[in-house]
């Protein structure tokens, strides 16, 4: 009997355990905070170390969408939210990209700063200086809007690096099919900035001025 208990005991505080440890995965912050006044947001992603190395056209997807493992940063808030944040701080969209003109037309909508850090880093980063272009062009990040497409689609991407008809914040510098199909520019994570995989990270997104 008392073995039985002693059994018990054990598989309950076990069980404690992975709930305690269960609950520390991940992040403490809010999946995307809103500074109106500022004109701010910030939300938080994971490093995908497989794009450090392999060769990609996603910038930041969230990990609930179809394309939530094909990005260099997995965004842990959702295309929605991302969107309706943007429009919040004042952000106008372009929605100039439709699945017809993709690959000859460049995003148009409000231009945007984007920064990430993450802790322990010594400062924060552009995206020039996280994401490796091949053709070392600047990234130009606008707010292309789109969010019928990404709700109807639901592939989840937050920011493309061309220009996108689905994604809510895409890349001028080059139009639709430019490192898949033409294969004109390779982008991958900077492995000797970024920390490892799976590494919280943190966005913060405000209009350029």
């Amino acid at each position: 009997m008392k073995n039985k208990i002693r059994i018990s005991v054990l598989f309950g505080i076990i069980a404690l355990l992975l709930i305690a440890s269960c609950g520390k995965k991940g992040t403490d912050q809010p999946a995307i905070t809103i500074d109106k006044q500022n004109g701010i947001i910030t939300f938080p992603a994971e490093v995908n170390g497989k794009y450090l190395l392999t060769p990609t056209r996603h910038g930041v997807v969230f990990k609930g969408g179809k394309n939530g493992d094909k990005s260099i940063f997995i965004g842990l808030t959702d295309h929605k939210s991302f969107y309706d944040a943007l429009v919040a701080i004042g952000a106008k969209a372009g929605n100039n990209m439709t699945m017809e003109n993709k690959e000859t037309t460049n995003v148009q909508g409000d231009l945007l700063d984007v920064t990430v850090t993450w802790k322990g880093a010594p400062k924060s980063y552009t995206l020039d200086e996280v994401i490796n272009d091949s053709n070392k062009k600047p990234i130009v990040m606008h707010f292309g809007g789109n969010i019928e497409r990404a709700m109807s689609l639901n592939t989840g991407c937050l920011f493309c690096l061309d220009s996108c008809p689905v994604g809510i914040v895409s890349n001028s510098s080059y139009t639709f099919g430019a490192v898949e199909k033409r294969k004109e520019v390779a982008f991958t994570g900077n492995k000797d900035i970024l920390p490892a995989d799976k590494t919280v990270v943190t966005f913060t997104v405000k209009l350029k001025k």
